[in-house]
């Protein structure tokens, strides 16, 4: 885990970096330079002002929203935006090369990534917003919170929290107005795109391990990883009472019980049993898990010890635990799934030659990688059950995704053989 590589000074030469400083004239300086050198080539047509509204949303970040991201140290590089840089060149320039082979320009195929990042961008950070909505809302009552402070936490995407399904729903919505505008054959550019968004997502994740997003369960294997106690997984096992030897459950709304106790744990020794349902912590009522988990990372950090009240027996008292320097050891569901990613590049480029019919590409990432991920999801415990269903959000949307593979190759394979694009090898 590396969340922060290093810091850029808040301040270059007595010049401001940030806000209207010195990055901001770069910005300007280079989105100039870009509108004019679009103008040359093409003139100022309508595909060199649909650049405009980009620009200026990045000019917006420069001048407002980067300054209230600074430090002390000034703005923090994180591990998991460069990863995300890196994810973002790697899957262009693997485009780049195909598209060469096929007599497609460079430049249609920057404009397409140009198109596909904002929207794919804000479809990942809007996704990740909404599912842990109850954890942003709560800056506005916190008294260090407010409007500026939510608004600063939500686009905060370079410290972590973009869903893979949120970024390929809006990249598509991009794509979408892309392929109309310029009449190209949209199954075509999709299989043309389809490895790189597999390769993209393979070097993604690995901001992920360096996050400490995307985590695993508990593992015992020689492959286990740990985390320091800044890291995701480690709260996540405080509020989960693991410190203790005892495991809540992931769903935070629901009704608070016990689900296991380590024996010999500080837990187990204090009596605490799997199945008792919790009615206080502390000086706490608990009514539901998510109140438990603020309870004991309370008690954790404070290094109080625990007066559990439990519904039918005597109040239990656990004595404080001294913090462990790492978490327990978990899975890496972050490599597992750059492993995944890169394989399924591989079986895609592997396919490329052998299609007859332009959208089969597509069709074969919608139709494995739903499996993949769905399965990885029962080894992640970053996610709890929604809608009622018992599955993760992302495993509810792998069904959905699978669903449309199968509306998608039968309508494919009642296609006349043939391709927009000659064949990609």
């Amino acid at each position: 885990m590396l969340q922060t590589l290093f810091n850029i000074p808040a301040e270059i030469a007595g010049w401001p970096a940030f806000g209207f400083g010195l990055l901001f004239a770069l910005w300007a300086v280079a989105s100039v330079g870009l509108l004019a050198y679009l103008a040359w080539r093409q003139g100022f047509n309508a595909d060199t002002w649909g650049y405009v509204p980009i620009l200026l949303l990045i000019g917006a970040i420069v001048a407002w929203v980067l300054p209230a991201l600074c430090n002390e140290q000034g703005l923090p590089i994180r591990g998991y935006g460069v990863m995300m840089l890196l994810a973002v060149v790697s899957a262009a320039a693997l485009a780049v090369w195909r598209g060469k082979r096929v007599g497609i320009e460079p430049d249609v195929i920057f404009s397409l990534v140009f198109w596909m990042l904002a929207p794919g961008i804000i479809g990942a950070r809007a996704f990740y917003v909404i599912e842990y909505w109850p954890e942003y809302a709560r800056t506005f009552t916190e008294p260090s919170g407010g409007l500026g402070a939510f608004l600063g936490g939500v686009v905060n995407v370079a410290q972590g929290g973009l869903v893979v399904y949120g970024a390929l729903f809006g990249g598509l919505t991009g794509l979408l107005l892309f392929v109309r505008k310029h009449r190209l054959p949209l199954l075509a550019v999709c299989d043309l795109i389809a490895p790189s968004i597999m390769l993209g997502l393979a070097v993604g994740r690995i901001g992920c391990l360096l996050n400490g997003c995307c985590f695993g369960g508990e593992c015992d294997r020689a492959w286990a990883v740990t985390f320091p106690p800044n890291a995701p997984p480690y709260l996540a096992q405080v509020e989960r009472g693991r410190m203790y030897g005892m495991t809540l459950g992931d769903d935070p709304r629901l009704a608070p019980r016990v689900l296991g106790v380590d024996p010999g744990s500080p837990a187990d020794r204090a009596g605490l049993k799997a199945g008792d349902s919790l009615e206080g912590i502390n000086d706490s009522d608990i009514s539901i898990t998510g109140q438990a988990y603020w309870a004991l990372a309370d008690a954790f950090y404070g290094r109080k010890p625990l007066l559990i009240r439990v519904e039918g027996r005597p109040e239990i008292k656990v004595p404080a635990v001294e913090p462990p320097p790492r978490s327990l050891p978990v899975h890496p569901t972050q490599l597992y799934s750059s492993i995944n990613a890169l394989f399924l590049c591989l079986l895609l480029l592997a396919w490329s030659p052998l299609r007859r019919r332009d959208g089969e590409l597509l069709a074969l990432l919608l139709s494995v990688y739903p499996v993949t991920r769905f399965v990885m999801e029962i080894i992640r415990t970053d996610e709890s059950a929604v809608f009622g269903t018992g599955m993760s959000i992302s495993q509810n949307v792998s069904l959905l995704l699978l669903l449309c593979a199968v509306g998608l190759w039968f309508y494919i394979l009642r296609q006349p053989r043939g391709l927009a694009f000659s064949s990609i090898e």
